[in-house]
């Protein structure tokens, strides 16, 4: 009998939290047409009707989709953890949506972070707000690199276009804070950025500075640098190496898990989006 309850337990757990990205159910395809394109996405949702807190996750510059996978490895392996804390998850293809491959090392870049990129947010923000399984009030951000970039343009005040109720919070990983800092950046909705303290793709020190100036705008800013880590530190089984010719790899800098950094992140991430 208590071998029969142990299996039973372990199949209710297996059901309710899954433990791998293997177990997350596939994605489903989302087209939503906006003036002229139509926007493509990857929709993890929990199971039940909900409704469910939602959170739009944006891709670095290497792209949503693998040749096999509607969703990266790296990211779905994001979902999993969203899931099992009962959000559902939608993965604007900014991309694959234009017709474009990973834009890593393009020189002339046909996607902008702060137009095209922010356009396609509140595009996936307005269709979030009509679906009856999602909680308009509770709509957040996760971005990675670029992905975080434009996460950072489509939180300041100046957003030319706001949806209402505004995002709830957002969390950008290793974003290029460069261009942010000396722009007085600051945000309308509580923002965390996770950055490794060694990462030299981007800039750790511009992103301190950004949020630093931005304490005197705005109090719903905070960043935590992990000092022994680098960029990518938050994915699975990523030995560090610098990065070499790869089309889907920044064009410079150095690459890598960092488990502990990871782990940190999972929990901040968890309660910032609980907020």
């Amino acid at each position: 009998m208590r071998s029969l309850v142990a299996v039973i337990v372990c199949l209710l757990h297996a059901t309710v939290f899954p433990a791998s990205a293997e177990s997350l159910p596939a994605p489903a395809a989302i087209e939503i047409s906006s003036e002229g394109y139509v926007l493509h996405a990857q929709l993890y949702r929990p199971t039940g009707q909900g409704p469910f807190p939602t959170v739009i996750a944006l891709h670095g510059c290497g792209g949503l989709a693998g040749r096999a996978d509607p969703v990266l490895p790296r990211y779905r392996d994001w979902a999993v953890d969203l899931v099992r804390e009962g959000k559902a998850v939608l993965f604007p293809d900014s991309y694959g949506s234009r017709g474009l491959g990973p834009q890593c090392r393009v020189k002339e870049r046909r996607i902008s972070g702060r137009r095209e990129r922010v356009a396609d947010i509140v595009i996936a923000q307005k269709w979030l707000t009509r679906q009856n399984w999602a909680m308009p009030d509770r709509i957040s951000l996760v971005g990675w690199a670029s992905g975080a970039s434009a996460l950072l343009w489509a939180v300041r005040p100046q957003l030319p276009e706001h949806v209402a109720p505004d995002f709830r919070s957002a969390v950008a990983f290793y974003p290029d804070c460069r261009a942010s800092s000396g722009l007085g950046w600051s945000a309308r909705v509580p923002t965390l950025i996770l950055i490794g303290g060694l990462d030299d793709v981007y800039s750790p020190p511009a992103c301190r500075q950004m949020i630093d100036g931005a304490r005197g705008r705005s109090a719903l800013t905070r960043i935590v640098v992990y000092p022994g880590a680098y960029h990518d530190f938050d994915r699975l089984n990523l030995p560090l190496h610098q990065v070499g010719a790869d089309a889907a790899a920044p064009e410079r800098g150095h690459v890598g898990s960092d488990p502990e950094a990871r782990a940190d992140a999972q929990k901040l991430v968890s309660e910032w989006l609980a907020r």
